[in-house]
C-alpha cells in the first residue's frame, strides 16, 4: 500500500470511516503501477497527476475463509480539474473509465486468492449510466461487486458515490475470461 494515499485517505472523515476494521485490506491498486509492456498506462501514467487522478486507495474486507471469495471492493479515488468534461465537472468518458477500472479489479483479486481460475478477462459490456454529475476536485468512492458468475462470464455491478453516499454514477458489467492470453 502507498503509505502517501492512505495517509491522503484516512484524513478525509468520510474515507477514514471505511479504513476502519479488523479484516480491512488497503492497497495501491495494481493500475498504479506500469508493467513492462506499457500496461496500465492510463491510471499509472497520463492520469496520475495533481490534475488527474492524485490519489486512489483500493479497500476490501478479508473474507472470514480462504476459500471465500471477495465479492466487493471499494476504491477512493481524488480526482483534480484536468479530468473536466465541463467546467467543475468530470468527463463522462472518465466516468466510466473509472467505474470498468474498479470493477474488473474483482477478477485479479479473487485471482490471487485461488477463489476464481487464472487468466486473462476483458470487457465485454460496460453499460453506465450518469444519475448526477461528479465534480472535480472533489473525493468519490467507487464500489463494484459480483452480480453472478456464469463459467467464464463475471456480471458485476459498480457506483461512484460522493461524500454523502449519493449515487452520481451506476454501472453494469460484463467481463469475460479468454480462452487464451492476448
Amino acid at each position: 500500500m502507498d503509505a502517501l494515499d492512505h495517509a491522503h485517505f484516512a484524513s478525509i472523515p468520510w474515507c477514514a470511516h471505511h479504513l476502519q476494521g479488523d479484516r480491512i485490506v488497503m492497497r495501491a491498486p495494481s493500475c498504479r503501477t506500469l508493467k513492462p509492456a506499457e500496461e496500465d498506462a492510463l491510471f499509472a501514467d497520463t492520469l496520475n497527476s495533481d490534475r488527474g487522478i492524485f490519489r486512489m486507495l483500493q479497500v476490501y474486507e478479508e473474507p472470514l475463509s480462504p476459500t471465500e471469495k471477495v465479492n466487493e471492493i471499494k476504491a477512493f479515488l481524488t480526482l483534480g480539474s484536468g479530468l473536466n468534461g465541463y467546467a467543475g465537472v468530470c468527463h463522462g468518458g472518465l466516468v466510466m473509465t473509472i467505474l470498468d477500472e474498479v470493477i474488473s479489479d474483482l477478477v485479479p483479486i479473487n485471482q490471487r486468492r485461488k477463489t476464481i481460475p487464472s487468466g486473462t478477462h476483458m470487457t465485454a459490456y460496460l453499460n453506465t449510466n450518469f444519475l448526477k454529475p461528479v465534480s472535480t476536485p472533489t473525493t468519490i468512492l467507487t464500489r463494484a461487486w459480483f452480480a453472478k458468475i456464469e463459467g467464464r462470464k463475471y456480471f458485476m455491478q459498480g457506483t461512484i458515490e460522493d461524500e454523502s453516499g449519493a449515487i452520481l454514477a451506476r454501472a453494469d458489467a460484463l467481463f469475460i475470461q479468454l480462452k487464451s492470453s492476448l
